[in-house]
């Protein structure tokens, strides 16, 4: 039996071998947690608060290759978009009926231009990545409205992506550490980190909490737009920031969408660094019955007040495409904050400034999509397995993102 991750207090602070500790219960911590567990690593998960609870609780549940432009990120998601179906059924089989489905839908996306201006570019952006080997598909607008017999008839152009799905973000993070408990990984919840432990050679072998110090060989800062936080208590800047999004959820009603339609504005405010307020429109269906209408980008720091103006922004776009939503109720707004990186890529990575900690964060919105990856690269790495992807293009190294790691040094 791999021995546990423990707290020092209790076992006179002796290091452990073969362990890890995650840093954060989000669904890419969980899936951290649950591929270092099924690797033999022994695992404890650590969260200020409860899993699942912050920016996982928060998100549409978007498994998108749709939205990436060829390149690092989309070689992963693409990755991750063959790696879903198949953990599906892996945790499907691991928990048994009595487990909350995690209603994964492989329901494709279907994005649209609005405007005669927006037609080239996205028809354009769709070429480049069949380039890369992305299925993505040129309809006219007719056929456009036999997938969505509601959709807007003034669309210019439309590119349908068989690839893009769903899943309920919180029940797969759930489903993602039920797995790792199974395999032997604990939680420990409600938990502060003061700092770092260090070893004589200035490498980290631990943390001191609120419930004492807790050891291991790895130590793993998977949270989310709070990992720029969480590392520099250990000691190291880090350029994440939090990016703001909301979204207006509907009653329900009988299924009038069938995909995850979204105005190809959504792609340009991905990629954009402005700090400024961004809105484009994203409508989707769920299993229950309510429609998701998205999304804003915006650069606050955490401040969550409620902002009408952007309610009201997001509502007007969104009857760009679907007209009917008009009389459709609004129950709810929220809102969360995506770990945002400087050049637009996931880091996943051993820091090399301070051996012993790694990085699995900066997904951005794309990190309920990316987090299956994500957990296996980081356990590859750590346990210096074959990796299931390139990992230099998400290394903290990476030469793009030397000028920001300077700014926060």
């Amino acid at each position: 039996m791999v021995a546990s991750a423990v707290v020092s207090s209790a076992t006179g602070g002796r290091a452990i071998q073969s362990s890890a500790i995650v840093i954060g219960a989000g669904i890419v911590g969980a899936a951290c947690a649950r591929s270092l567990a099924m690797a033999g690593i022994d695992v404890l998960i650590v969260d200020r608060s409860t899993a699942a609870s912050a920016t996982t609780a928060r998100g549409e549940g978007n498994l998108l290759v749709s939205d990436k432009a060829p390149g690092a990120e989309l070689v992963m998601a693409v990755t991750a978009a063959h790696r879903w179906p198949g953990l599906v059924a892996e945790l499907a089989e691991e928990l048994g009926d009595g487990f909350p489905s995690i209603e994964y839908e492989s329901k494709g996306g279907l994005v649209v231009a609005t405007t005669e201006d927006g037609a080239a570019p996205l028809l354009r952006f769709a070429a480049e990545q069949r380039g890369a080997g992305v299925d993505a598909r040129e309809l006219s607008v007719s056929d456009a409205r036999t997938l969505e017999p509601e959709l807007n008839p003034a669309i210019t152009a439309a590119v349908h992506y068989p690839q893009d799905a769903q899943v309920q973000p919180v029940n797969a993070a759930e489903a993602l550490l039920a797995s790792a408990r199974g395999h032997g990984a604990r939680v420990m919840q409600n938990t502060r980190i003061s700092g770092p432990i260090l070893d004589a050679n200035g490498a980290i072998v631990g943390i001191a909490t609120d419930r004492g110090e807790l050891r291991a060989d790895a130590i793993v800062v998977a949270a989310g737009p709070w990992s720029g936080e969480v590392a520099r208590v250990l000691g190291v800047g880090l350029p994440v920031l939090p990016r703001r999004g909301m979204v207006l959820v509907t009653s329900r009603m009988p299924q009038r969408i069938f995909h995850k339609v979204y105005d190809a504005d959504y792609v340009g405010a991905v990629g954009s660094g402005d700090a400024a307020l961004q809105t484009s429109s994203v409508v989707e269906s769920t299993e229950s019955g309510n429609v998701l209408i998205g999304s804003s980008r915006e650069q606050l720091g955490f401040d969550d007040r409620l902002r009408v103006d952007t309610i009201a922004r997001i509502a007007s776009k969104a009857l760009r495409l679907f007209p009917f939503l008009t009389d459709q109720a609004i129950i709810r707004t929220y809102g969360g904050f995506r770990p945002f990186m400087p050049d637009h890529l996931p880091l996943v990575s051993e820091d090399h400034r301070l051996p012993g900690l790694w990085h699995a964060t900066g997904h951005e919105g794309a990190g309920i999509g990316l987090a299956p990856v994500t957990g296996e690269l980081i356990a590859a790495l750590i346990t210096g397995t074959t990796p299931p992807l390139d990992p230099a293009p998400f290394s903290l190294a990476r030469a793009t993102l030397a000028p920001h790691l300077a700014a926060v040094a």
